[in-house]
């Protein structure tokens, strides 16, 4: 015996045992699926046709799984405007296991599949506290090495080198990285260390020379 039915807006021949990919159907693996389109059924009885459909009858599958399908290439050209788009495309679609073909009037053989339910929360049981209690003071251990790190940086005589002339948040870490952290640094600067700190920096002597870094750190470093 065979069936035609529709589902996606598409029509599929069937029989029992079939295997076959339709439009995507919500569900999750292993659930029932009901098709109660059936436009014809067809066996040694002879074949009824519906008009448009047969009531009561109707397709009992599984559904196996729900993926994406093979991807579709869609390009675009218009000549003599440069234009060329690419785009691909994966519809989604569910692929499905025929498991009975019912008659009109005749009871399914099939049983539906009941879905577990989630398990009862009880009143009894207490309420999961810890958690919350733990975000307020894994919130205060965030906060306390900030604030010790706040002193040292100070004491270490870390100065805020993007205020020189040219110097760049970027440029500021080559000069960390470089050993150089404090206006007093830059201000002791002379030729020789210029020389020395151009191997390591390249550029850093004609950009120090041009904005005149040496004599802008002694007014920074005098506060």
């Amino acid at each position: 015996m065979y069936a035609v039915i529709k589902t996606g807006g598409k029509q599929y021949k069937v029989a029992e045992g079939d295997r076959l990919v339709v439009e995507k159907i919500e569900g999750e693996a292993g659930d029932q699926v009901v098709f109660g389109e059936v436009l014809m059924l067809g066996g040694e009885s002879g074949v009824t046709v519906g008009s448009p459909l047969i009531d009561g009858a109707q397709v009992i599958g599984e559904l196996v799984e729900v993926r994406k399908g093979e991807k579709v290439i869609v390009f675009k050209k218009r000549r003599r405007q440069n234009y060329r788009r690419t785009k691909g495309h994966r519809q989604w679609e569910a692929f499905v296991s025929i498991s009975e073909i019912v008659l009109p009037g005749a009871k399914p053989k099939t049983a539906a599949k009941a879905k577990a339910k989630p398990a009862a929360k009880s009143e009894d049981a207490p309420a999961k506290a810890a958690p919350k209690a733990a975000a307020p003071k894994a919130a205060a251990k965030a906060e306390k090495p900030a604030e010790k790190a706040a002193p040292k940086a100070k004491a270490a005589g870390n100065d805020d080198l993007t205020q020189l002339n040219g110097v760049g948040p970027a440029y500021a870490k080559k000069l960390n990285a470089a050993g150089v952290t404090s206006f007093a640094q830059v201000a002791s600067w002379k030729a020789a260390d210029l020389d020395a700190l151009d191997a390591e920096i390249p550029g850093i002597k004609a950009k120090a020379e041009t904005g005149d870094w040496v004599k802008q750190a002694k007014e920074l470093a005098k506060g």
